[in-house]
């Protein structure tokens, strides 16, 4: 039995928006994890807070407190942006496979043959809308991190002024920075 030209040009149209279907799928799968990853980041700063705020002795608690913080507010602006990017992916989604069906009704219905590359078209828009909105949290990740390791090494610091009186750790720092240039 032989195909019909147009049972396999159908299948062959209704192929392509597969594809983009796929790749949605991968995108809203690791956006997810990135929200995971974000949403357990904030419970452990949660905890930190927690300690710094129970009378438990902390080293230095103003800092950790002011650091903390600024790494919610990170955090909070991340989360928007990734929850931004899998309603996106989500929205590309279904625009894609109504694309594919849409294909199979326009092989019926002629005058719907604008449907489908419409509802590609929007597809492909709003996948790129996630698409950037991902690359803005992937810059606030770094940034997010930069300040964390600034924050890090200025604890460090701290620690070293206390544990060798103020003007030894001057000198030290001071030896650091000029160890960096060189």
């Amino acid at each position: 039995m032989t195909e019909s030209p147009l049972g396999l040009s159908l299948l062959s149209a209704m192929i392509t928006p597969a594809v983009l279907i796929s790749a949605c799928g991968t995108l809203i799968f690791s956006t997810s994890t990135r929200l995971a990853r974000i949403v357990d980041r904030v419970r452990s700063v949660s905890a930190q807070i927690e300690r710094v705020f129970s009378g438990t002795p902390v080293d230095f608690p103003e800092e950790r407190r002011q650091a903390l913080e600024v790494q919610l507010g990170f955090y909070a602006r991340r989360s928007r942006l990734v929850q931004g990017s899998l309603t996106s992916f989500y929205v590309s989604l279904g625009l894609f496979v109504a694309s594919t069906i849409s294909i199979g009704t326009a092989a019926f219905v002629p005058r719907a043959s604008w449907v489908p590359s419409t509802l590609g078209i929007a597809g492909t828009l709003v996948l790129f809308l996630g698409s950037v909105l991902l690359i803005n949290e992937t810059r606030l990740a770094v940034q997010a991190l930069r300040a964390e390791m600034a924050f890090t090494l200025r604890l460090s610091r701290l620690h070293q002024d206390r544990a060798l009186g103020g003007d030894q750790a001057q000198a030290l720092a001071s030896l650091e920075r000029m160890s960096g240039r060189l």
